[in-house]
């Protein structure tokens, strides 16, 4: 995976770094071109390799957290055809989950390895209205006025670098043992990727909160 220099994002990154009264937030977009690597090719190698699956097989999702907090057996019917504890899950593609992963490594780099990351930890969006809701309420709840200034110039960057109404959208909701967002003082966190399979592009973004207690 490699990144795509976006001055716009550079520019909304630093406004997603908000320091609060009793907590902080850190966020940023990054955008990624799909173009594999020679540690992406390894890495694709092993998934395949520890999972006995070929690029084009399917690997079973979690729900939506966010869909499954609200109405489950309303939303149930959006999914495809896995079912899970009573529910309709959605499947990924074994070579589209090898880019979620790259994006968590290249994002994350050096300090954490999301390389062991299973299908069920992450989960397909059922549309970008439903995000674009949930992050604002998150961060409108949040940050306030800090926030409400920002999202219109946020969501029309990633519109305009990832055309967001031809993408998939996954979220990752980790198991909070081995990676940044089960840190000592974390609050809550959010991690969406909007792909675009024709641009053959990801835009990651992502976000959590911590309390002041634990900063160093």
């Amino acid at each position: 995976m490699k990144l795509l220099e976006n001055s716009r994002f550079e520019q909304i990154n630093s406004a997603l770094n908000m320091q609060l009264e009793t907590s902080r937030i850190e966020g940023r977009i990054e955008s990624y071109s799909c173009k594999m690597a020679g540690n992406d090719k390894k890495l694709f190698k092993l998934i395949s390799q520890e999972g006995g699956v070929g690029p084009l097989d399917l690997q079973a999702l979690s729900p939506p957290q966010t869909v499954l907090s609200h109405s489950p057996s309303k939303y149930s019917k959006s999914f495809g055809s896995v079912e899970s504890e009573g529910y309709l899950c959605d499947t990924i593609p074994t070579k589209t989950l090898f880019y979620l992963i790259s994006t968590l490594n290249a994002s994350f780099n050096p300090d954490y390895d999301f390389s062991n990351a299973k299908s069920e930890e992450f989960s397909r969006e059922p549309s970008i209205d439903w995000v674009v809701n949930t992050v604002d309420t998150q961060l409108d709840a949040a940050a306030g006025e800090l926030f409400s200034g920002l999202k219109q110039t946020l969501w029309a960057a990633i519109d305009e670098e990832i055309n967001l109404q031809d993408c998939e959208i996954y979220s990752y909701n980790p198991d909070l043992i081995s990676d940044p967002f089960g840190e000592e003082g974390s609050i809550w966190s959010f991690n969406y990727f909007m792909y675009n399979k024709k641009l053959k592009r990801i835009v990651f973004f992502t976000c959590r909160a911590y309390s002041d207690l634990f900063m160093e």
